[in-house]
């Protein structure tokens, strides 16, 4: 059994600066997002053994600052094959770089996430920004990754950790 932890990158700065989607920041709401996403894991005892991110700029950003805020210590990879492309490259990507890691996080980009966690469970999951689903796979390597079935074990959006008060706005 392994667990696949997918982090959809948090909220973006669209203030027209980034010349291209790719090259996006994240908006300070969306770095409070990710800090508070990364402590929440660590409370929940899952952390990832290894990330591998998109190479969008606000995916990157994410992952780094949860993995600083939880104190993570794992390796931070990046995989352009993340950014833009369907479930069926995601779980090749977890195929090639999963390795020994129980719990593997790759942090992305939707629609892929939804449309991801339909064909590995068959559950209907809308993925937000900042959003953390873990799916268990019934598989013992990543290399059976692409043709895995699994089961949503959670969906946690960090909405409902941030109270507006707090400044979750």
């Amino acid at each position: 059994m392994r667990r696949l932890l997918l982090m959809r990158h948090a909220k973006s700065d669209w203030d027209g600066s980034a010349r291209a989607d790719h090259d996006r920041p994240l908006a300070s709401r969306g770095e409070r997002s990710a800090r508070t996403m990364g402590e929440a894991l660590r409370a929940m005892g899952e952390v990832p053994d290894l990330i591998v991110s998109s190479t969008a700029v606000r995916a990157e950003a994410t992952a780094e600052l949860a993995r600083l805020a939880g104190g993570w210590p794992c390796p931070l990879h990046l995989d352009g094959d993340l950014y833009g492309s369907g479930p069926e490259t995601v779980l090749e990507v977890a195929a090639r770089h999963g390795g020994d890691a129980e719990r593997l996080m790759l942090v992305g980009h939707e629609p892929t996430w939804s449309l991801l966690i339909a064909k590995l469970t068959g559950a209907r999951a809308q993925v937000k920004t900042g959003t953390v689903a873990g799916v268990d796979l019934d598989i013992a390597s990543w290399e059976q990754a692409p043709d895995a079935r699994g089961t949503l074990a959670f969906l946690l959006p960090p909405r409902m950790l941030i109270r507006e008060e707090d400044g979750g706005r």
